[in-house]
């Protein structure tokens, strides 16, 4: 990777961090036995390399992650602050999802940083039966500024690898 490449994947890092960290929730697009999708939202908290949320199994969501384990999840701008409705920032990634055992340490660090970011509610559903902490771990995303400004990436911890520019644009249709 060149110097000018190097540059602007940190900014590109940086600038998808700030992003998540502006966000409290997460778009989640969970799978049933059947394969039927279903899509969510659930509030989050990203540790270390992954987002922790605390979701109910009573809700769809809560038992698709119990049966099919990998998501898809989106932080996207919310539409009032958005300039152009077609070109809403956001940044996805392919998942993989796994329950965290209540009597863990992760359960409670998972906790305690949902904790810190969404506030004392998670003291009550943290301790009731039905609810389940998993961590959704990314694997590879895409991080979309606006028109023409798209990256796909594969995520290793909290950093992106094999970055790449998607700038071939949009092709106009041919006259027929």
């Amino acid at each position: 990777m060149n110097e000018d490449q190097n540059q602007l994947q940190q900014r590109i890092l940086s600038e998808i961090r700030a992003f998540r960290d502006g966000r409290k929730t997460l778009m989640m697009a969970t799978l049933d036995q059947n394969a039927t999708p279903n899509v969510s939202y659930v509030p989050f908290a990203f540790l270390e390399d992954s987002y922790y949320v605390l979701v109910s199994e009573m809700a769809q969501h809560g038992q698709n992650l119990q049966q099919c384990k990998q998501v898809s999840i989106m932080l996207i701008d919310d539409e009032s602050e958005t300039r152009q409705i077609y070109a809403r920032k956001r940044v996805t990634f392919d998942a993989t999802a796994s329950e965290v055992p209540r009597d863990s340490e992760t359960w409670q660090r998972g906790i305690a940083a949902l904790r810190a970011r969404q506030g004392n509610i998670l003291d009550n559903l943290s301790q009731l039966a039905d609810f389940r902490l998993f961590r959704l771990i990314p694997e590879k995303g895409l991080y979309v500024k606006g028109f023409g400004q798209a990256f796909t990436f594969t995520v290793s911890g909290d950093e992106l690898i094999d970055f790449v520019h998607l700038k071939d644009g949009h092709r106009k249709l041919k006259a027929s």
